[in-house]
């Protein structure tokens, strides 16, 4: 009798083992939400990153075009230089105020439906700025890189929210990455379209902005038969049905009661049904040191220097004594490496963990830095000096890529629960593209100043940023939502059995165990 109750429980344990599904497969629905929902919003930004440099003097000779027609007299350096900055640093001010409504509107249009929206900016952006040179209007330019800076500040908030809602856990990171490999994929097109055999001459330049067009419309024909976040339909929306099938078209089965009762366990877990606001995430005490490593990653992703090397890229590489009609064609290679570090990444991303791709990242970005200020001091004095400076910049750029150009994204989404997931990736938003602003506005003042040496302020953000995440950021790698919330318990200085007891009474009340959950489900 005894032997045949072991004999029970041994095949009850084998069962429960075969219930345990296994590795997380990738669906075509979920690598179809992130690859659509990336072109037209990733890509649309790494591209506006970089395809204002190629055709800058062109753009600075229809300036001076267009104000003698309108003043019969040519533009002045200090008006057309002015102009110039307004039209690349206004490109920061669109991504503000379109972070600073990201909130808004993911509760009216939801997450996929926000994302959707979002293209009628980009398409009118592109119009703008393919038509301005026809019509005689800089003003247009002016106004088109605000509306797509707009649609950038939306898409970098909406898109990883997105992402990390409708990913099973085990693959969340690697989903996630599709944000930055995108980014990195638009800024080398943005590179390669700008080279002079394309799109790169002065009658041809405005192609380069109608091709914003492409990515949008392509993201406008697919993502609409794709499902909205599950996660958002049962939270906030309250649509079961409509959450029972984005889980089963994301997940590729049909029996997603698991992950239905987990979200539901959460949302009670949460003792909230609403959004809530930026005030009271900044008054919520059990999220204090997510909020504050949120802002010191953000800030460190744009202070890091990377957007002063995309901004300066060809001031740089002349100053290393490289000639001014290769420039273009080894810019290449810059995006080339961005992209397939990023690619990388997404590929390690769930066996290696989040924290140690940031911290290697920023870690290694302040060797190559310090490395580029002694290569760019002595470049005049050894003829092959400029091949250093030109390998630190590669190594650099794939430093950056390799975890801090992308992990920012996937971390925001997963420190934080479904209530204050908005105002946590507004905050976000806010600082990513104030920073962005700064890099900008300050770098060329910066630079004249300190000459070779103004590198070296980068080196301390990205020191500050490695040590900092060393300290305070535990791993989040195939965490569920609340189990991260309760790593920061210790250090927020609050019980970390409240969460856990409240979701296990939701479960109970279900007919289910934690581990149970735990071990079936894939959210």
């Amino acid at each position: 009798m005894e032997e045949k109750t072991k004999e029970e429980e041994e095949s009850y344990t084998d069962s429960s083992d075969i219930k345990a599904p296994p590795k997380q497969r990738l669906t075509a629905r979920l690598i179809s939400a992130a690859f659509f929902g990336s072109v037209g919003s990733s890509f649309l930004y790494g591209y506006n990153l970089s395809v204002v440099n190629a055709p800058a003097s062109y753009i600075k000779t229809f300036y001076n075009k267009t104000w003698i027609d309108r003043y019969n007299e040519p533009i002045g350096d200090e008006t057309v230089t002015l102009l110039w900055s307004i039209t690349v640093s206004i490109f920061a001010i669109g991504g503000l105020v379109g972070a600073l409504t990201v909130s808004f509107l993911i509760k009216a249009l939801g997450r996929k439906g926000t994302l959707l929206a979002n293209n009628a900016l980009a398409l009118i952006a592109a119009l703008l700025l393919a038509l301005g040179e026809t019509a005689g209007s800089f003003e247009m330019l002016i106004i088109g890189r605000f509306i797509i800076g707009m649609d950038s500040g939306v898409s970098l908030s909406v898109l990883p929210m997105y992402l990390g809602e409708i990913s099973p856990r085990q693959v969340r990171g690697s989903i996630g990455q599709f944000h930055a490999i995108f980014i990195c994929l638009g800024v080398f097109i943005g590179q390669v379209l700008g080279l002079p055999e394309i799109f790169g001459q002065e009658n041809r330049w405005n192609f380069l902005f109608a091709f914003l067009a492409f990515p949008a419309l392509l993201q406008l024909c697919v993502l609409p038969f794709l499902p909205e976040s599950p996660r958002f339909l049962l939270m906030e929306r309250r649509d079961e049905v409509g959450a029972e099938k984005a889980f089963q078209a994301f997940l590729g089965r049909t029996d997603v009661s698991r992950e239905l009762d987990e979200v539901h366990a959460e949302s009670r877990a949460q003792n909230t049904q609403r959004t809530a606001s930026v005030l009271e995430l900044f008054r919520k005490r059990s999220l204090r040191w997510q909020l504050i490593t949120v802002i010191v990653v953000m800030s460190c992703y744009q202070l890091c220097g990377l957007n002063a090397i995309w901004y300066y890229t060809n001031g740089i590489f002349q100053e290393a004594g490289f000639e001014k009609a290769l420039i273009p064609y080894i810019t290449l290679s810059t995006g080339g490496i961005e992209t397939l570090a990023a690619i990388i990444s997404g590929l390690v991303i769930e066996k290696i963990g989040r924290r140690p791709l940031l911290i290697f990242g920023f870690s290694a970005m302040a060797v190559f830095f310090s490395l580029l200020t002694v290569f760019l001091h002595f470049q005049d004095t050894f003829s092959w000096m400029p091949y250093l400076s030109f390998t630190s910049i590669l190594l650099l750029i794939a430093s950056f890529c390799s975890g801090p150009g992308g992990v920012p994204f996937v971390l925001t989404g997963e420190l934080f629960e479904q209530s204050y997931r908005p105002a946590a990736f507004m905050i976000a938003g806010t600082i990513n593209w104030l920073s962005n602003f700064a890099v900008g506005l300050l770098f060329p003042f910066i630079q004249e100043a300190l000459q070779t040496f103004a590198f070296l302020l980068f080196v301390v953000v990205c020191a500050t940023g490695a040590v900092y995440l060393l300290v305070v950021l535990p791993e989040t790698k195939n965490k569920t939502f609340v189990e991260i919330s309760q790593s920061f318990a210790k250090i927020n200085r609050v019980p970390d059995q409240t969460d856990e007891r409240e979701m296990q009474d939701v479960l109970d009340a279900n007919g289910l165990k934690c581990a149970d959950v735990e071990m079936e489900s894939s959210f």
